[in-house]
């Protein structure tokens, strides 16, 4: 479909920017549901109808928005979503499809490349199928933003476009003895690669699995030595794929490219210095080019299939996407997404800020123009909504996702016991890469709700570390924290959360706000809205909060014998058996 087929009008964008606001910014995945479940033993959250100082659109506003749609692809660690949203920033349509995951060897994870791309075009054809069905028109759709997984990392030749691997996913711990070594390197060397970068070297980014992928496949390395090996994360294969293997398309946003390493956090620009650090030859390995998060021209449009010519205007990595869609436009504001890990971000402004307390630094948020990119501290939990997977597949615990507080709640605590979900170490602020999932305090008492418990307590406890951290490096403590993604729709997961933290927890109503993240830039970038201020009505409706109702005393007490756990299930394996390396 050409251009003039599928127009995007500006005067309809400006009416609506206009109307949003006359409306009036506000401070927001999931992979793993996990139900609401009241109960005897949880205080349940009073409704907030919206953040205070909030307002809500007005009837003959929130009409006018809702004629108006944005696409979003959510494509995440365990499933792809294709959500479309209207103007006030509710889902009208939506798909859902779950892709395999493949373990080859203990602590490899990897995925298919082309079932990544299959499972967004499947969901966004029956999304849009559905859309078409309840009367809407495919020309409404304004733009398509993108949000992914992020540090999953892929490679393919530049001139065939093939995948010459698996994709290696972000929580995979291969590299172990790779990260150990080059730890070494960066101290002979004299170098600071957390203050370039804002990231350790650990298993985490995308660096370290190019550079094992080179070492260990051969494909890879004779592409790389002929000039042919295309390196990107999520965001860059799907661009790339969606606009038809177009090369002029080989992009990717700013908040992905600070995940790799090879980006220099001060200058948005890939560093050479980094580059030769990991053994890369720029003039082999073709990067995708960094472009804002916000649009209009370098993403593209879809090459093909039910929103053929549409544009692609928007793109964010999952984390960055959950701020925008939590609107925490402000220094100061922060959110947590409890999905298959779970990620803490907190916005420090237009600088950014290297912690020296173990997290990490990266760019919240891109909208381009005039604007320049906004910087966040980041808390990493490797495993959150994994972890009642984990009870569900591996031990039998339950028989779906959303059961987990339901046994969680026939025990009024923890009965003594203390799990450490240290499936691939321990991620911010601890950076433990030896320690291994070690549950303490088990008796003959203990039974199963008191391990769910402590299943749900190690990402509460995991999230107070981070918090922690925040203040250090910030000067400044929460008031609050927003959160989403599908743990958080536990009210027992949420109210242990502001019990361990000691600040209200806020939930909207509308979870789905990683999608609503990319959705927002794709609409910044058509003109659908022009300012954040327009955006301060989305998603304040029905919002709940969670107050502490524990003393500080009995929250400090919990959290120390938390901590005495974490020193304690360090140093499982010897050097030789941790080497990552086969």
């Amino acid at each position: 479909m050409s251009d003039e087929s599928q127009p995007l009008p500006t005067a309809p964008a400006d009416d609506v920017a206009r109307v949003t606001k006359e409306a009036g910014s506000s401070t927001l995945h999931a992979e793993e549901q996990v139900e609401q479940q009241p109960n005897g033993h949880v205080p349940q959250p009073h409704d907030k109808a919206q953040r205070p100082g909030m307002p809500r659109f007005t009837s003959s506003k929130e009409n006018v928005l809702s004629k108006f749609f944005i696409g979003s692809i959510d494509q995440g660690t365990t499933s792809t979503r294709f959500i479309i949203f209207d103007g006030t920033g509710q889902p009208v349509a939506s798909h859902q499809h779950e892709f395999k995951q493949h373990y080859p060897v203990s602590g490899w994870h990897e995925h298919d490349p082309q079932e990544l791309i299959e499972s967004v075009k499947t969901c966004v054809a029956k999304a849009t199928a559905t859309f078409q069905d309840m009367g809407h028109n495919v020309e409404d759709i304004r733009a398509v933003g993108i949000t992914n997984q992020r540090e999953t990392t892929l490679v393919w030749d530049v001139e065939t476009g093939e995948a010459l691997h698996n994709a290696i996913a972000w929580p995979d711990t291969r590299t172990k003895g790779m990260v150990r070594d080059l730890k070494e390197k960066e101290k002979a060397m004299g170098l600071d690669l957390t203050h370039m970068t804002g990231l350790p070297l650990s298993t985490y980014p995308s660096s370290v699995k190019l550079m094992w992928l080179l070492q260990h496949v051969d494909k890879v390395k004779e592409a790389y030595d002929a000039g042919r090996l295309a390196f990107g994360t999520v965001d860059a294969w799907l661009l790339y794929n969606l606009n038809g293997k177009d090369r002029r398309y080989f992009v990717t946003d700013s908040t992905n490219a600070s995940r790799t390493m090879f980006m220099n956090l001060h200058t948005v620009k890939y560093d050479d210095k980094l580059l030769e650090f990991f053994g890369l030859d720029r003039s082999k390995l073709h990067l995708p080019r960094i472009v804002p998060s916000s649009d209009a021209e370098a993403y593209g449009k879809m090459a093909d299939g039910a929103l053929q010519g549409m544009k692609i205007a928007g793109c964010l990595g999952d984390q960055s996407a959950a701020l925008v869609g939590q609107q925490g436009f402000s220094p100061g504001t922060a959110k947590n997404t409890y999905g298959t890990g779970c990620f803490l971000l907190y916005n420090v402004g237009e600088k950014p800020v290297v912690s020296t307390h173990g997290l990490l630094a990266t760019i919240a948020y891109d909208f381009g123009g005039h604007r320049k990119p906004v910087y966040a501290l980041e808390g990493s939990v490797a495993v959150a909504g994994s972890g009642v997977k984990f009870m569900m597949n591996n031990m039998g615990f339950i028989t779906h996702s959303h059961k987990i507080s339901e046994l969680a709640a026939t025990v009024d605590d923890n009965g003594g016991c203390v799990f450490v979900t240290a499936f691939s170490g321990l991620f911010a602020p601890y950076w433990i890469d030896d320690a291994k999932g070690t549950i303490f305090g088990i008796t003959q008492h203990t039974q199963r709700g008191h391990i769910a418990r402590a299943t749900l307590e190690a990402v509460c406890f995991q999230t107070k570390a981070i918090l922690d951290a925040m203040e250090k490096d910030s000067g400044h403590k929460l008031s609050g924290l927003a959160v989403d993604g599908g743990m958080s729709n536990s009210n027992l997961c949420m109210q242990t959360q502001a019990n361990i933290i000691g600040i209200p927890v806020d939930r909207p109503a509308m979870r789905e706000t990683t999608a609503l993240g990319a959705a927002i830039a794709a609409g910044f970038a058509v003109g659908i809205w022009k300012e954040f201020d327009e955006l301060k009505a989305i998603n304040q409706k029905d919002r709940k909060m969670f107050e502490p109702d524990i003393t500080p005393e009995e929250s400090a007490k919990m959290f120390k014998k938390w901590t005495r756990a974490v020193q304690m299930c360090k140093g499982w394996l010897d050097p030789e058996e941790n080497s990552g390396d086969f």
